[in-house]
C-alpha cells in the first residue's frame, strides 16, 4: 500500500494542472489516468483560450502542440439549405493570444509531461475502482487491486466521473442536464484548410459555431480548423435526442449534409469518430466542489460554460483545477485536509474570471431549452436574408415586412418573438 499527499485520478486538463502546481510546492503526487496515455480517451480537440494557460505555463505556445492561433469566429445560422453568418476577423494578436486549436491527443501527453517534470508520477493505463471512505472521509483510491492512500484526492476524471456518487458523496445527474458530443476529425491537406477558412497562413485558424440542421434536435454544432486536420461535432441534449428517435450519427450526418458544412469538409477523410456524454454545465449546476478529504474539478464537477458564442470547456476545467490546487496546498500548509480545510478551494474559484463568466451567463441556459431558437429561427433568418438578397419579378420587401412575412410561414407569433427576444437578451446582451 503506497501513500502520498494527493492522488489524483485523470490526466486531462484539470488533473494535470493540479498535479502540476502541487508538485511544484514540494507534495508527493501521484495522477492515475485509464487510457493507455493521457489524451488517449478524448476523441477530437477543441478550443483553449489562452489566459489561464499562460498564467500557469507562462507563453506556452512556444513549446505546447497547439494546432493554429484561432483569429475568427463564426455564429452560422442553418437554414434548410441556406446559411446566415455573424463573422468576426482580427489579426493575430501578439501574445496574449485569446485561442488556440488543439488536439487532445497531443496536447493532454504534454500537460501530462509539464506535472512529471514538477515531480508528479504518472500512471496511465489504471482505472480507479473506487474510492476508499473512511468514518466519511476520503482517504484514497483503490486501483486494479491496489490501494493508495492519501492526504487529499482530487476528483478530475472527466464527464463520465461517477466516483463521487458510487461513494454516496454526490446524487445522481439528471439526464435533462447532460447532452452527447457526437465528433470527428476530418482530414484535409494543410493548405486546403487555410484557404476554405480564409487564413493568411497555416498558424491561423478559425471557429465555427453552428445552430440549426441537427435533425431536430436541442443542441448545436462546431467546426475548429487544425493544422490539417478538422475537429466537428454537435453536442445534442440527451433527451431531446431520445425524443427524435434517431441515432446519434444520424444526427452528425444530417449537420454534415448542411451545403455549408459540405463546402468546408469536401474531400476530406474521417480518421476518428466518437460520441461520449457530456454535461451542459452552467452556473446553476456547479456542485459541492470540496468535502473532507477530496476536492472535485473540471468536467467531473460540471464545469463548462456555454453561452452560445463559445463553448468553453478546457480554461474552465484548469481554472477550478488550479483553484483546487491552492487550496490543496494551503491545506497542507494547516494538515488540515477536512472540508473545512478545503473550503478555500470555492473562495478561490469564484475570484477566478471563469467563474465570473459563469455568473454573467448564467441566464442563458434557459435560452438552450427554446425550441425555436435550434429550428425555428435558423430557417426564419435564413428566409429573410434570401427576401433581402433576391431580385425577383415581386416588387421587393423592406426589412419588417420580410419579417412579418416569414413570422407567419414559420408560424411564430408577435408574442412568442417578442419573449425570445427577451430571453436572447437576458441571456447574451442585457
Amino acid at each position: 500500500m503506497d501513500e502520498f499527499d494527493v492522488v489524483i485520478v485523470g490526466a486531462g486538463p484539470a488533473g494535470a494542472t493540479a498535479a502540476y502546481l502541487c508538485a511544484n510546492a514540494g507534495l508527493s503526487v501521484v495522477v492515475i489516468e485509464r487510457g493507455q496515455q493521457p489524451g488517449s480517451k478524448n476523441v477530437s480537440g477543441g478550443l483553449i483560450y489562452a489566459q489561464i494557460y499562460d498564467e500557469i505555463f507562462p507563453n506556452f505556445w512556444k513549446d505546447a502542440p497547439v494546432e493554429r492561433t484561432i483569429t475568427g469566429h463564426s455564429v452560422v445560422f442553418l437554414g434548410d439549405t441556406a446559411a446566415t453568418a455573424l463573422d468576426y476577423r482580427a489579426e493575430a494578436s501578439a501574445p496574449h493570444y485569446n485561442a488556440f486549436s488543439v488536439l487532445r491527443a497531443k496536447f493532454d501527453p504534454w500537460l501530462a509531461a509539464q506535472a512529471e517534470a514538477a515531480g508528479a508520477m504518472v500512471m496511465p493505463g489504471f482505472t480507479v475502482d473506487e474510492l476508499i471512505v473512511e468514518n466519511g472521509r476520503v482517504c484514497g483510491v483503490k486501483a486494479g487491486g491496489d490501494e493508495l492512500r492519501a492526504q487529499v484526492v482530487v476528483v478530475a476524471e472527466g464527464t463520465r466521473s461517477q466516483l463521487l456518487k458510487q461513494a454516496g458523496l454526490r446524487e445522481a445527474y439528471s439526464p435533462k442536464d447532460v447532452s452527447i458530443g457526437i465528433k470527428e476529425i476530418i482530414q484535409l491537406p494543410e493548405q486546403t484548410i487555410t484557404d476554405r477558412f480564409q487564413c493568411l497562413s497555416a498558424d491561423e485558424g478559425a471557429a465555427y459555431t453552428l445552430v440549426g440542421h441537427t435533425g431536430g434536435v436541442q443542441g448545436g454544432g462546431f467546426i475548429y480548423s487544425n493544422r490539417d486536420t478538422l475537429s466537428l461535432g454537435v453536442v445534442a441534449k440527451i433527451d431531446s435526442v431520445y425524443k427524435s428517435k434517431k441515432q446519434p450519427h444520424e444526427i452528425l450526418d444530417e449537420f454534415k449534409s448542411h451545403p455549408f458544412v459540405a463546402r468546408l469538409i469536401h474531400g476530406g477523410e474521417v480518421v476518428e469518430y466518437s460520441a461520449q456524454t457530456v454535461h451542459r454545465g452552467g452556473f446553476h449546476l456547479i456542485p459541492q466542489l470540496y468535502g473532507d478529504g477530496y476536492v472535485v474539478a473540471g468536467s467531473a464537477a460540471r464545469l463548462l460554460l456555454n453561452n452560445v458564442m463559445t463553448l468553453r470547456g478546457m480554461d474552465v476545467a484548469v481554472a477550478s483545477a488550479a483553484a483546487a490546487a491552492k487550496a490543496v496546498i494551503e491545506a497542507s500548509g494547516k494538515g488540515d485536509f477536512s472540508a473545512a480545510g478545503l473550503a478555500s478551494y470555492e473562495e478561490y474559484f469564484k475570484a477566478t474570471s471563469v467563474y465570473k463568466d459563469m455568473q454573467t451567463f448564467k441566464n442563458v441556459y434557459p435560452l438552450l431549452e427554446n425550441d425555436r431558437l435550434f429550428s425555428t429561427y435558423p430557417d426564419m433568418v435564413c428566409a429573410i436574408m434570401e427576401d433581402m438578397f433576391s431580385v425577383q419579378l415581386q416588387p421587393g420587401k423592406k426589412g419588417y415586412r420580410a419579417l412579418r412575412d416569414r413570422m407567419k410561414d414559420h408560424d411564430v407569433s408577435l408574442l412568442n418573438l417578442a419573449k425570445d427576444v427577451y430571453q436572447i437578451g437576458r441571456g447574451v446582451a442585457l
